[in-house]
């Protein structure tokens, strides 16, 4: 445990070293009107705070730095709401209102890195979660017809089917209908889907003609990848986040091949509150000389994705903390109404 004058002067550090970049040392803390002890007293408290491993002594320098425990320390502070989370740089205004979720994914993540200046990322719902609104059967030559689903959420998806003769036009139409009266409202993921595809009262050729067409409804959420929304990268990599080259090549191919990428933001949606993870505490290599700031969105009672942001270790946690919570404040928000109407 840290005396209340240990925990100022490890904030004050962790603050002057965020604007500075360099150590920070006694002098310019006695300074500080909110510590009330002179240069000694506080290199015997720093000197305390480096025996905990919370600062850390560069050999150049007088000064000492945050450690990754001592931005843990602090951040663990914000989180538990001992210390005041302060009021973002910029407001964080996502212009949601009557917009697609797609949209609104990419408002936030935009908006998000833009407040920030660090990479924000964001996970859209799971496809299985949306419901059919409209499905629409065009014929795009004799042979050729493509189906396109929108869904509950505004996504499209858009499959084609190539068949060996002509296709009816009359029979093009008729299965529009049938199917929008027999699909529309259900989920992409409801067992009943496939089963409402199927009525004996169907003749052979309009029967055939929708077990053709039944992939494009029953494979959807089978097939659909999980999306990820990015905005920032360039900031990230130009504001020398990344230490190295092969740091640099890890980031990128994890942004490209995504699989470990979910699994690190999959991990926020078993948190009640923000998930803060800080240089080594991420087991992802290309991660580990970086923070990740996340947060669960969605439902009351479910989860549905996440919005994060990646930085340096070096990282004004405070204001990362209170966008990312405002930012799943909003999105969630906008949610619920979209999943309602």
């Amino acid at each position: 445990m840290l005396s209340p004058r240990q925990q100022v002067i490890l904030r004050k550090v962790v603050d002057a070293y965020l604007v500075s970049g360099a150590p920070v040392g006694s002098k310019a803390l006695a300074a500080d009107p909110d510590l009330d002890c002179g240069p000694s007293t506080i290199r015997n408290e720093l000197a305390l705070l480096e025996e905990h491993g919370l600062l850390a002594h560069p050999h150049t320098s007088a000064g000492r730095v945050p450690t990754e425990a001592g931005h843990r320390y602090v951040v663990d502070g914000l989180l538990e709401g001992h210390v005041p989370l302060p009021a973002p740089s910029e407001p964080l205004e996502l212009q949601l209102v009557r917009r697609e979720v797609d949209e609104a994914m990419r408002v936030t993540t935009e908006t998000l890195s833009q407040v920030t200046n660090l990479l924000a990322i964001v996970s859209a719902p799971p496809l299985d979660t949306a419901t059919i609104r409209h499905i629409e059967v065009l014929a795009l030559q004799p042979t050729v017809l493509m189906v396109v689903v929108i869904t509950s959420t505004g996504g499209v998806t858009k499959r084609l089917f190539t068949f060996e003769r002509p296709v009816d036009p009359g029979l093009v139409a008729w299965a529009s209908d049938e199917l929008n009266g027999r699909l529309v409202g259900m989920g992409l993921g409801a067992r009943m889907l496939a089963q409402r595809l199927h009525d004996p009262s169907f003749g052979a050729v309009e029967r055939a003609f929708l077990d053709a067409l039944s992939p494009a409804f029953t494979d959807l959420a089978e097939t659909a990848d999980d999306t990820l929304y990015v905005d920032g990268a360039a900031r990230l990599l130009a504001d020398h986040g990344v230490q190295d080259l092969s740091e640099i090549n890890e980031l990128l191919t994890m942004l490209e091949r995504r699989v470990s990428l979910l699994g690190v933001l999959r991990s926020a949606l078993g948190e009640r509150d923000v998930l803060v993870r800080i240089g080594q505490e991420n087991e992802t290599p290309a991660l580990r000389s970086l923070a990740v700031v996340a947060s669960g969105y969605g439902l009351p009672a479910r989860k549905l994705g996440t919005v994060s942001v990646i930085g340096p270790v070096r990282m004004d946690y405070g204001a990362a903390i209170a966008t990312v919570r405002e930012a799943a404040f909003q999105l969630s928000r906008f949610i619920e109404e979209v999943y309602d109407a």
